[in-house]
């Protein structure tokens, strides 16, 4: 039983694997898709304007935070209900390497806005 569950779903995903390369074979693209629309004029100056990379890492950053503490919430609950020494190890092993990292930002300048 296990066997065929693992066939169906391996066939399953080479099905659509193979759908999603034939169909995105058909969306080529050429100058006119990629270029910006400006009312049939051509355009003025570059649609393409540099990426504040401070942005992004603002952005990776919140992230990673928001990921890491969706991960310290059962961790909590975890002490909560079982109080076990392993729950409590676990718990401050991550945060020990949250602030590690924390502070690897910190030294590295990155949280930094102005320069």
């Amino acid at each position: 039983m296990l066997i065929s569950m693992i066939l169906f779903v391996v066939m399953v995903s080479v099905v659509l694997l193979m759908v999603s390369l034939v169909l995105s074979m058909k969306n080529c693209e050429d100058r006119e898709k990629s270029s910006p629309y400006e009312c049939g004029f051509d355009s003025f100056s570059s649609s393409r304007l540099p990426f504040s990379l401070r942005f992004f890492l603002v952005a990776v950053i919140f992230v990673v935070f928001d990921v890491e503490i969706s991960l310290i919430i059962p961790i909590i609950f975890s002490l909560w209900y079982s109080s076990s020494s392993i729950s409590l190890f676990t718990g401050a092993f991550f945060l020990v390497i949250l602030f590690l990292g924390l502070f690897h930002e910190h030294r590295e300048g990155s949280l930094e806005w102005v320069n």
